[in-house]
């Protein structure tokens, strides 16, 4: 005879999820967001992001933000990658993406984006494109660190992902008029 479910249910775990106080999911980036440069005049504020219900083994966060709409031969465009955020952060601020690290829990560190230069990135798609998508996915690690700060974003993207033990998306949209 079969042993009987004791008929317990295990509590439901949270799902892992990535939100913003400033857009909200598809929704349209701000000009507090878009880059200040290359004929685009925003304040270029990194967004407040705060996350939720990271799986059971999470040693660190990695925030990777791409825009896979950009001209630019089917690589996109990398605007910001943050690596090594402690597990015990469930956020970051607006404006947490200065270039010099100042806004980041300790311990994080910034890679090089496409601008050539460590920290936030805000939008800057070209004048008459369609809006571009920012997709924001913070990723769960196994690992308490990485040791990709002084490299590439393909490097970076290359150790999260196969240190990966969840993901959380958010998308955010931006274009110009022409």
């Amino acid at each position: 005879m079969a042993a009987r479910k004791s008929g317990k249910k295990r509590p439901a775990r949270a799902r892992f999820t990535l939100s913003s106080s400033d857009f909200k999911p598809n929704g349209l980036l701000s000009m507090e967001q878009v880059f200040g440069g290359f004929g685009c005049t925003g304040k270029n504020l990194s967004p407040a992001l705060a996350w939720s219900g990271a799986p059971e083994g999470t040693k660190s966060f990695a925030l990777l933000v791409h825009d896979p709409d950009a001209p630019t031969g089917g690589a996109g465009w990398w605007h910001w990658l943050v690596i090594n955020i402690p597990a015990s952060a469930t956020g970051l601020a607006k404006d947490a993406g200065r270039a010099d690290g100042s806004g980041l829990p300790a311990g994080a560190v910034q890679v090089n984006t496409d601008f050539g230069a460590p920290g936030w990135g805000g939008p800057c798609p070209p004048v008459g494109d369609k809006p571009h998508r920012y997709v924001f996915t913070l990723y769960a690690l196994k690992t308490e660190r990485l040791d990709a700060g002084g490299g590439t974003a393909s490097l970076a993207g290359y150790m999260v992902n196969g240190n990966a033990i969840g993901k959380a998306m958010l998308t955010g949209r931006f274009g110009r008029k022409g």
